[in-house]
């Protein structure tokens, strides 16, 4: 299986993690600081601010570029909850 690594700055910590990983499940287990409230790409809550990588990321959703917009998302945020990690290096934080 193909693996990534994803950096959280806020915490200064790089994880290898496996392909199709959504980069909530890691910051959960490694206590960086996104937030979240539904888990399911309704609410905003785990708006995180990719700084680099974002091409070794799945594409955006239609339901979670509906909440990007909705919630005036820069063009480097992302939603933890839906985003997927897929290759290469990624660099996130918290927006």
């Amino acid at each position: 299986m193909a693996h990534a690594k994803l950096t959280f700055a806020d915490v200064s910590l790089t994880v290898n993690v496996p392909s199709g990983t959504r980069i909530i499940e890691i910051s959960e287990k490694v206590g960086a600081g996104i937030t979240y409230g539904c888990r399911e790409g309704e609410c905003g809550t785990c708006l995180t601010r990719i700084e680099d990588g974002a091409e070794n990321l799945s594409e955006p959703s239609v339901l979670e570029q509906r909440v990007l917009k909705e919630n005036l998302a820069g063009r480097n945020d992302r939603l933890a909850c839906q985003c997927q990690v897929l290759s290469g290096e990624i660099r996130v934080r918290p927006a």
